[in-house]
């Protein structure tokens, strides 16, 4: 069907009738009962569904509409389901949402209300389906194992997947944490190299009197304590690709036998004398601004265009549009499985302080955050006071349903924090009924 499907469940005819008319923009279904309902899902997979709860053969009740409700939702999770009802509205609308339903609409109904309310669950519902497209073609698999759907990562993935098939020298310069060595393995995993070994070194992790050993190997007996030969990381990545991670950080008097080696694609073991010839490519990062470098004469002129045949920025997270949110679905999703498996998901106020943090210890202050907020949240999602994040600039939410949540969440805790947890005096203080605060505190899965 080239409309988008709108399933009405409803026995009245006359009303069948009119909801009929009213949405000529989707292509209704009508079913009267749970088993024309189940049968229409079935056959159409409707993104929308608006339902009646008195069904027959309870008409004047509501069981036989929750029963569909929950059936519909087995079938089909992602549907959208509107409920409407004029059986003691406030009770069934909290237990329909409760129940999975994403919206609810008291009878009689008003057709241009209704409308909006079904326009507004197709928008979010292809919203969701497209959120799903684009995280199934960047999950984990793709290139390098990277998360994104930004348009701003998604046109470095674009560049490195046409330069990786080519033999050239790459460049990857980022902050750190950005994800530097994951696109690396992605450029050798996209090469014709795939089949070599890839190989790593943090040119800054290591101290320099042993960096040249462990770049080039050493002889036997070339120094104190050299009992046998060692092949260094640059002939382990014969056939394959070598990552220079941090090449920023390489001394003044290695970065001529590296040079060196580039130019001629042969190496010298420390205390050798034979050149040895090694096939393999070079990526190489740095959080360092290497143009200032060979500005100041920190770094080689000749080394670095040697290095920068193919120069790529990446983007801070903070720059990365979107991406901040989706890997912290990821990452609950991660650790959540190992850590604490009742945590399902991120609350609102936590995406909103997601969004909002700057980040500058990029994705992997990310991952750390949401790795320790799994651990320390006590309900199924991970809540802004789990991340403790403190107060970002741009990090309160402005979308009303959220900045209720927020203010209901603290007034409610501040509350119980005073009446030592007992409801009674907590529901004095903020100003509800002990009926309310309960309701509350089953809507945000918070314990007393």
């Amino acid at each position: 069907m080239s409309k988008p499907v709108l399933l009405v469940v409803e026995d009245d005819p006359g009303l069948q009738r009119q909801l009929r008319w009213a949405y000529d923009g989707y292509e209704v279904v009508v079913a009267g009962d749970r088993a024309e309902a189940l049968e229409a899902v079935r056959e159409y997979a409707p993104a929308v569904v608006t339902l009646d709860l008195g069904l027959p053969p309870d008409p004047d009740g509501t069981a036989e509409g929750f029963a569909t409700l929950a059936a519909i939702q087995a079938i089909r999770p992602d549907a959208k389901i509107i409920v409407a009802s004029g059986h003691g509205e406030r009770a069934s609308a909290l237990q329909a949402i409760a129940d999975g339903a994403w919206d609810f609409y008291a009878k009689p109904i008003d057709i241009d209300q209704l409308g909006l309310i079904v326009a507004r669950a197709f928008h979010v519902h292809a919203l969701e389906a497209e959120n799903r497209r684009l995280a199934a073609r960047v999950a984990p698999g793709g290139f390098g194992g990277m998360v994104y759907a930004s348009p701003e990562m998604a046109g470095v993935i674009r560049t490195l997947e046409r330069v990786s098939p080519a033999d050239v020298s790459v460049m990857l310069l980022g902050a750190s944490g950005t994800g530097k060595e994951l696109l690396a393995r992605g450029v050798h995993d996209a090469s014709r190299r795939r089949a070599g070994p890839f190989v790593a070194i943090n040119c800054a992790a290591i101290p320099e009197p042993l960096l040249e050993s462990e770049l080039f190997g050493h002889e036997r007996g070339a120094f104190t304590g050299a009992v046998k030969t060692v092949v260094g990381k640059v002939e382990q990545a014969a056939g394959g690709t070598l990552f220079l991670d941090e090449i920023g950080d390489v001394p003044a008097a290695l970065q001529v036998k590296l040079l060196r080696f580039l130019q001629e694609r042969v190496i010298e073991r420390v205390g050798g004398r034979k050149a040895i010839p090694v096939d393999t490519r070079v990526v190489c990062a740095t959080h360092q601004d290497v143009d200032a470098m060979v500005s100041d004469g920190r770094f080689r002129e000749d080394l670095y265009y040697r290095l920068a045949e193919i120069v790529v920025r990446i983007p801070a997270l903070a720059e990365r549009t979107g991406d901040a949110a989706l890997l912290a679905q990821h990452f609950v999703a991660r650790y959540a499985a190992s850590l604490n498996p009742q945590v399902t998901g991120l609350a609102p106020d936590a995406r909103a302080a997601v969004d909002g943090w700057r980040w500058p210890g990029n994705v992997r202050e990310l991952e750390n955050r949401i790795k320790r907020a799994v651990i320390m949240a006590e309900g199924k999602r991970v809540t802004a006071a789990d991340l403790d994040l403190g107060t970002a600039d741009g990090g309160e939410p402005i979308e009303l349903r959220t900045v209720r949540e927020v203010a209901d969440r603290k007034a409610i805790a501040r509350a119980l924090s005073r009446a030592d947890g007992n409801i009674s005096g907590a529901s004095r203080l903020l100003g509800v009924s002990r009926p309310t605060l309960y309701d509350l505190l089953k809507s945000y899965d918070l314990h007393a």
